[in-house]
């Protein structure tokens, strides 16, 4: 399978992709727990089905220590004991902010309301710009067919 063209071979892509990634770096550097930015970046990448974040952070959470238990439960984070109630705050908001285009509302006020409760302000700005970005490299590859399963945690730095 190849993709449809490559954007870590573009001229434009790569500047645009620089962006993004400065976006990204920033969330990784604020205090949202590093467990569950890999939580919501798997969640909305499933969602989206998006093969190829889903392999790398799939493998990022893995390398990093996260039980296969917990990420082969991730689809099914409702009926699973294994999460804590803030990581199923930021699950919860991760598919509603997602799948945003579904509901007529938006994200629920009750959505937001339970994730207030877990995450202060500065981590709600990291979780709230972490559930846009993911969705926006998840459509960029899905648009593409980026390919999945060569991934090697770390790859991009």
């Amino acid at each position: 399978m190849e993709a449809r063209l490559n954007l870590y071979g573009n001229r434009l892509a790569a500047k645009i992709v620089k962006h993004v990634n400065s976006a990204g770096r920033e969330i990784t550097t604020s205090t949202l727990p590093a467990a569950t930015q890999e939580l919501v970046k798997i969640r909305a990448s499933q969602i989206n089905g998006c093969g190829f974040c889903t392999d790398m952070h799939t493998k990022d959470a893995a390398h990093a220590g996260e039980t296969t238990q917990r990420l082969h439960l991730i689809a099914a984070w409702r009926e699973a004991k294994v999460f804590t109630d803030a990581e199923r705050a930021a699950l919860e908001l991760t598919e509603q902010g997602t799948r945003i285009a579904d509901a007529s509302g938006g994200v629920t006020d009750e959505a937001w309301a339970n994730a207030a409760k877990h995450f202060d302000e500065d981590q709600l700005v990291a979780l709230v710009s972490l559930i846009a970005v993911i969705n926006a490299y998840n459509r960029m590859n899905v648009i593409v067919r980026q390919p999945a399963g060569d991934y090697r945690p770390g790859q991009f730095g």
